[in-house]
């Protein structure tokens, strides 16, 4: 593989950082455009582990890459490069962001993520035990921990700079965006996931759930941004291996969040340190979701 097996933290000199989330770095390149840098930071519990994943990075970015333009007949989006040699040469100088870059256009992003759910699990499937509903939305009675949903639900949040985002209903929603942004967010969403879900089954993969966030460029055109259909921001599962009734093995992040959850840590920080076992097995997983959504791998 080319690049840098691992990056926590990223400095590019003469680039202003204008943000540093739980995993990308994010500098401003021109007025209009602005560097997204991968890391291989891996939050869980709103918390930054300070055990990097090797590759993760790359991965989010190969994989973005992949879907942006796997659904460029569904969505405008802010992509307009990730191959680092086009890059400018002001980001060609730092080798160590070289697979792990995407050079985007500079939007006004909505306060919201735009989630959708095929499948009853996570805080949806907490939801429905408490409620009988996921996000407002009434659901049968009987179902089981990761069934298929009857079709998919749009239970969008709100975006929290630190601590939890928050489910919220769509009367709220509306309300933050009004209703005719509202109303084209949610179709958006919804067929985003339904190509990629169908796209993902024909690659053996189940997309169970994931979040969109878009954003408006200079002329008031909506783009999908950030990352898109990755282990990060969606869960995957075998289709070969998927039986409702219990949680299921997984291609993403629920990886680490089991194995957090037999430690006796209160899900504050500082968050504990990972073996080396549970990190290279996340990367093995992350690796292996590229691979069976694109048919390649890594390089």
């Amino acid at each position: 593989m080319t690049g840098a097996l691992t990056v926590s933290e990223t400095k590019i000199q003469d680039l202003p950082l204008i943000h540093r989330g739980k995993v990308r770095d994010v500098y401003e390149v021109s007025e209009n455009q602005l560097l997204l840098v991968a890391t291989d930071r891996l939050s869980a519990f709103d918390c930054v582990l300070p055990t990097p994943i090797k590759n993760k990075g790359r991965v989010l970015t190969a994989l973005s890459k992949f879907w942006f333009a796997h659904l460029k007949n569904i969505t405008r989006h802010h992509l307009l490069t990730a191959n680092f040699d086009e890059m400018p040469e002001i980001v060609r100088q730092n080798e160590e962001v070289r697979g792990r870059s995407m050079l985007v256009k500079k939007t006004k992003v909505f306060p919201v993520e735009c989630i959708v759910r095929g499948y009853l699990e996570g805080s949806g499937w907490k939801d429905y035990l408490m409620t009988g509903e996921v996000c407002g939305h009434k659901l049968s009675e009987n179902l089981k921990q990761c069934d298929k949903l009857p079709a998919p639900l749009f239970t969008p949040a709100t975006k929290a700079a630190k601590g939890h985002d928050e489910n919220i209903d769509e009367a709220t929603f509306t309300e933050i965006l009004g209703e005719e942004t509202a109303g084209k967010l949610k179709t958006l969403s919804l067929n985003i996931y339904n190509s990629a879900a169908e796209y993902a089954l024909t690659r053996g993969i189940i997309i169970a759930d994931t979040k969109f966030e878009f954003g408006l460029d200079e002329n008031g055109d909506i783009l999908l941004i950030d990352e898109v259909l990755t282990p990060d921001s969606s869960r995957f599962w075998s289709v070969e291996n998927y039986a409702p009734g219990k949680a299921q093995p997984s291609f993403d992040k629920q990886f680490v969040r089991e194995y957090l959850e037999t430690l006796d840590w209160n899900k504050q920080p500082p968050a504990p340190a990972l073996p080396n076992e549970i990190a290279d097995a996340t990367t093995e997983r992350y690796l292996s979701a590229y691979k069976l959504l694109t048919g390649k791998e890594l390089l």
